[in-house]
């Protein structure tokens, strides 16, 4: 008998963007920092899919969708390993890695109680002040927030 293959399929895109290898841990949090849950475009979510460089993973296709690179580029912040293929009639047209930007807007809440946007209605605004390490520094406030500390608003 020849060798039993499985395979898990996720719906092929005709035009769109796919996002891949994202950890199966933050898949949720890549929809919400997208706002896909607003898109009234067809979107698949795999999670916990099998991955040999990873183990599992995640994916989301989204059809008719390509989005801005700065708006991409925030998943760096919880997923620096992500791939980005673009998709027209079917074919991979662009692979993209993301890329941590210099500055991070309103996407991550300052961990000083007194920073002014925490008692204000104003976005909040971080420098990358460490890349390798992922270390963040507040505009406002100039606290430093670590990796393991960073909450997302």
């Amino acid at each position: 008998m020849g060798e039993l293959r499985k395979e898990l399929q996720v719906a092929a895109l005709c035009d769109g963007t796919s996002i891949d290898h994202i950890p199966s841990e933050v898949v949720f949090k890549v929809v919400s920092l997208l706002g896909l849950e607003k898109l009234n475009n067809r979107i698949t979510i795999g999670n916990n899919l099998e991955s040999k460089k990873m183990g599992a993973k995640g994916i989301i296709k989204i059809s008719d969708k390509f989005f801005e690179e700065d708006v991409v580029n925030k998943i760096a912040l919880i997923a620096p390993n992500v791939v980005l293929n673009i998709i027209k009639n079917y074919e991979v047209v662009e692979k993209k890695q993301v890329i941590l930007p210099q500055t991070i807007k309103g996407i991550v809440k300052c961990n000083n109680p007194k920073c002014i946007t925490n008692n204000e209605p104003m976005a909040t605004q971080f420098a990358v002040s460490n890349k390798e390490k992922l270390e963040l520094t507040c505009h406002y406030c100039s606290l430093r927030i670590q990796k393991e500390d960073i909450e997302l608003k």
